[in-house]
């Protein structure tokens, strides 16, 4: 064979070769693509399953609520949980709850989470802005607390009538804040559009603004919902929890009842 013959002959082979080899990378590609998208749907079940089956077994703490411990008002059992939840490191702040509120022409309801402030014979007392959304929804004067404790498996939900505390325990809370807090309600105008640079503006204008003494806003202050309903519920086994409920009776007093988990 002469050496072009070959040289063409090799040239075929390296040629055919190199046919096979990108066929090879194709169907590889290919094979790939398929398990990925394999991947992709088995995790996406895998996802859906592991969703389904995220659940525990309550009650490995031994507690337990009972109607004879839980007394004959809701406020000295709450007392002694909200102590419990703060003494508890596991729970970093006892105090945070979830307040939910409608919006009385759509029926719209939303939820979001704000920190308890104090509580007394006269209700549960928080504080944000006047402008807020939250605040619009309260105007018709009713709104649900709900408190989660997961490490001691304890759950409080409250309901009952709202309505704004009085200037001067607004200004009493209000000094106590930190000045970085004073100022920082000062800034934002609550639930309005905004940019994170426009806030860093009006807080850095304010904060010239102010000497020491930071005023009370006049579009800020506190909340206080008085129960009317207060459930108290206790993670148990095998979902049987125990769930007493407290409502407001005539003339002051309160009903108890168990209810059925």
């Amino acid at each position: 064979m002469s050496q072009r013959r070959q040289q063409q002959s090799k040239k075929g082979m390296l040629s055919r070769a190199a046919l096979l080899s990108r066929r090879a990378l194709r169907k590889k590609g290919m094979l790939s693509r398929a398990a990925l998208l394999a991947r992709r749907v088995s995790r996406r079940a895998l996802s859906d399953k592991v969703v389904a089956d995220m659940r525990l077994d309550h009650g490995a703490g031994g507690l337990r609520l009972d109607e004879a411990d839980a007394g004959a008002a809701p406020l000295p059992l709450f007392r002694r949980w909200f102590d419990e939840a703060v003494a508890n490191p596991d729970i970093v702040e006892a105090n945070a709850m979830a307040l939910a509120t409608v919006d009385a022409a759509t029926l719209q309801p939303s939820c979001r989470i704000v920190l308890l402030k104090g509580y007394d014979d006269a209700g549960f007392t928080w504080f944000t802005n006047y402008a807020s959304r939250k605040a619009a929804e309260l105007e018709h004067g009713r709104a649900a607390l709900t408190f989660w404790w997961p490490p001691l498996e304890r759950s409080v939900r409250v309901e009952g009538t709202v309505e704004k505390v009085a200037p001067d325990e607004t200004a009493a809370y209000f000094a106590s804040r930190p000045r970085a807090s004073q100022i920082g309600a000062w800034a934002s105008r609550q639930s309005a559009p905004t940019t994170a640079e426009a806030l860093v503006a009006r807080e850095k204008a304010l904060d010239a603004r102010f000497g020491d003494s930071v005023p009370v806003p006049d579009f800020w202050g506190g909340y206080r919902l008085a129960p009317e309903r207060v459930e108290f519920w206790q993670g148990r086994a095998s979902r049987l929890h125990d769930r007493v409920l407290f409502s407001r009776a005539g003339g002051g007093g309160w009903t108890r009842e168990r209810l059925a988990p």
